[in-house]
């Protein structure tokens, strides 16, 4: 099973991509379904589609920007604005040096201080950041694969055994679900087999929706699609 990408919905999910592009220097392609910038073998995929308007309910999952210096992390936070994103007070204090702005879809994200240790060597998409238990972690490192690189606590970190972006969860409860969530990962996988798979590791089968994709549910109640990947594995 392999993540193609993370999926946000936005009301105009064109102009969503378009800054994730430029702060990225990532191409974005569009097809029927929203706009996609592909990742690499060590960085993850964003896919934005249409989706429910303003912010629905809480962001589960938040982006964080690496930096090689200060410069570069002034230049990033620069291109944000300039390009619709704004600063974004989430109680962070004072002395904390990284910067946590809004894109123009109103999804949070950070652009983290040079010199951070834990973000090391992943890339300029260093980590996404999700709210999630212990358990959660657990079941998305044998999903795709990814070693756990971090497990402090209830708290769980994996990648890719190739490096890169690191995929994160806090441990601490997440805040009641009434909706449907606004991310969401998108996995592809090789054969319709595989759906069962993912059922015996704990996910929930949901539905089919009307792009074909099986959407399924992570132990956490966390929706995620699975489609079959066009080219078969090697």
């Amino acid at each position: 099973m392999r993540l193609r990408a993370v999926t946000f919905e936005a009301s105009d999910p064109v102009r969503a991509a378009q800054f994730w592009a430029a702060l990225l220097r990532r191409e974005a392609i569009e097809d029927a379904d929203g706009v996609l910038l592909p990742g690499t073998g060590t960085q993850l995929g964003l896919r934005f589609v249409a989706g429910r308007a303003g912010r629905l309910g809480k962001n589960r999952m938040h982006l964080h920007l690496t930096s090689a210096d200060l410069d570069e992390q002034r230049r990033t936070v620069a291109m944000a604005l300039e390009s619709g994103g704004r600063h974004l007070d989430v109680g962070q204090l004072p002395e904390e040096e990284h910067v946590v702005l809004a894109d123009p879809a109103g999804y949070e994200f950070c652009v983290i201080e040079p010199g951070n240790a834990y973000l090391a060597g992943c890339g300029p998409l260093g980590e996404l950041a999700c709210d999630g238990t212990r358990e959660v972690g657990l079941f998305w490192s044998k999903v795709l694969g990814w070693p756990l690189v971090w497990e402090h606590g209830a708290e769980t970190a994996i990648q890719s055994p190739g490096g890169g972006t690191k995929i994160a969860w806090s441990g601490s409860p997440a805040a009641p679900k009434t909706e449907p969530n606004r991310q969401r990962f998108d996995l592809l996988v090789a054969a319709d087999g595989e759906q069962s798979a993912l059922v015996s590791l704990g996910a929930t089968r949901l539905e089919i929706d009307k792009n074909g994709a099986v959407l399924l549910a992570d132990p956490d109640g966390n929706e995620f699609s699975v489609r079959a990947s066009e080219t078969p594995r090697p």
